[in-house]
């Protein structure tokens, strides 16, 4: 029987508790034999946002998923200069994987933008199996407008419940900087790391 194996994307700058139940929702839910962490070190539509170091990023994540085996990091976008389109990183993805069944794992709100914002969408929507869509509240699947962009979507949409963490990436950053409290944000790990390297500097 193939892998079932879920794509998850980011920045992870840094990557926090919220990263790894949404990674463990997935995995239990949608039955899947792994989760790829695919850490992207300068995504197109954060290019004009200052990011931490790569080898920052990526060493916190490997800390982070270090003691669950299911969980695992694929530098198929670190390997390679960029641009680095998600379409692109899918495409190499199925050469790697060539029997697994592709789960992209996602927010609602970024499948509800989809024909807005994604590059080569529809190309991106034909090389997901399926799609894992994590529900927020505060964003309704508008199943029919997917379907007359990307006709087929909805057979593969697979829906995620996962508790609603009104935590960010970029609010982990602030309070770090603005000496505000962060530490049950973040892996043990993690939080030993950034109090022993000055990955996010304190603003003066």
């Amino acid at each position: 029987m193939a892998d079932r194996i879920g794509i998850f994307g980011g920045t992870f700058d840094p990557p926090h508790l919220g990263h790894m139940i949404l990674a463990s929702e997935a995995l239990y839910q949608l039955n899947l034999d792994k989760v790829l962490f695919m850490l992207s070190p300068d995504p197109p539509h954060k290019r004009n946002l200052e990011k931490s170091d790569i080898q920052d990023r990526l060493t916190m994540l490997q800390k982070m998923i270090a003691k669950d085996a299911n969980l695992v990091i694929t530098t198929v976008d670190i390997d390679r200069p960029g641009p680095h389109y998600t379409v692109d990183s899918m495409r190499l993805l199925h050469h790697a994987h060539p029997h697994a069944t592709l789960v992209y794992l996602m927010g609602a709100d970024s499948l509800q933008s989809l024909y807005k914002v994604w590059y080569k969408a529809d190309e991106f929507v034909d090389l997901c199996d399926q799609i894992g869509v994590m529900k927020r509240p505060d964003t309704q699947l508008n199943t029919k407008g997917l379907e007359a962009h990307y006709p087929g979507i909805t057979q593969k949409i697979r829906l995620i419940d996962a508790p609603l963490l009104e935590i960010s990436s970029s609010e982990i950053r602030d309070r770090i900087q603005n000496g505000g409290h962060y530490r049950y944000y973040l892996d043990e790990a993690v939080y030993e790391y950034l109090n022993s390297n000055l990955v996010y500097p304190h603003l003066d």
